[in-house]
């Protein structure tokens, strides 16, 4: 019976209003006879959203990563000589023999690259087990919420792909025997400290490292930018998130 009569009692209670008043009225009216608030996202929208801002955030950084020059061209990402060898790689530059400090380096670079194609269907494994309430707090939460969520949830895993694939991947692009006749030529020299650190180990970190920085700069830009919200889901849900702020 409410339902019959609220529609005309409201009808002639708008005559009298501003436009700005009746459209605002209208819009309430809408919520009490509906229930629901078409600004608002469902719990499964926020879900899909959060899925869906994700996947973009994955393609495009892995993506990225895994073409030629992806880390090697990016100098957030670049992979180079070890903090405990960098004393290595200047001393070599000094004798003259940068040229085979630097085959060196793109070799590492080459190696993350190939590595990084491993990336995506882990992460998305992790997606599709997100639960409404990870997807709530990521979405509240901080700027680099869905990475983190995606670092604790894949890290270990995405190691342990990485790290075959970067060892085969060094052995290809003969980073191994660059790494070698490197550290081999530096150990030569007298008096200096011997150094030998764990060549693919230390790849393997930095190219996760690399991953994950570039999925933290793609969600950020999805945060930050409503044009780079490329759908009508993301940009609802993340015109919800701006709202909460």
């Amino acid at each position: 019976m409410f339902k019959k009569v609220f529609p005309i009692l409201f009808s002639i209670s708008i005559l009298f209003m501003s436009c700005e008043s009746a459209s605002q009225l209208l819009q309430t009216a809408n919520t009490v006879l509906t229930g629901s608030d078409s600004a608002v996202p469902s719990s499964l929208e926020i879900g899909n959203g959060l899925k869906e801002a994700l996947e973009i955030g994955i393609s495009t950084g892995a993506n990225r990563l895994s073409a030629k020059d992806g880390y090697l061209g990016n100098s957030l990402v670049k992979v180079l000589f070890p903090p405990e060898a960098q004393k290595v790689e200047k001393t070599m530059r000094d004798l003259g023999l940068g040229a085979m400090v630097d085959k060196a380096i793109v070799s590492f670079n080459r190696g993350a690259e190939k590595a990084a194609k491993e990336a995506a269907p882990i992460f998305v494994s992790a997606i599709k087990s997100m639960t409404i309430n990870d997807a709530m707090g990521i979405l509240l939460g901080q700027p680099d919420a869905a990475t983190s969520y995606l670092k604790q949830s894949t890290y270990n895993e995405l190691k342990s792909r990485f790290t075959p694939v970067i060892d085969r991947s060094l052995n290809e692009v003969q980073a191994t025997k660059y790494w070698s006749d490197v550290i081999t030529r530096y150990n030569q020299i007298p008096l200096v400290q011997k150094v030998n650190p764990d060549l693919t180990t230390y790849v393997t970190e930095k190219a996760l490292d690399g991953l994950f920085l570039m999925v933290a700069k793609e969600e950020l830009n999805i945060r930050d930018k409503v044009s780079a919200r490329s759908t009508s889901l993301l940009q609802k849900v993340f015109a919800y998130a701006d709202s909460k702020k």
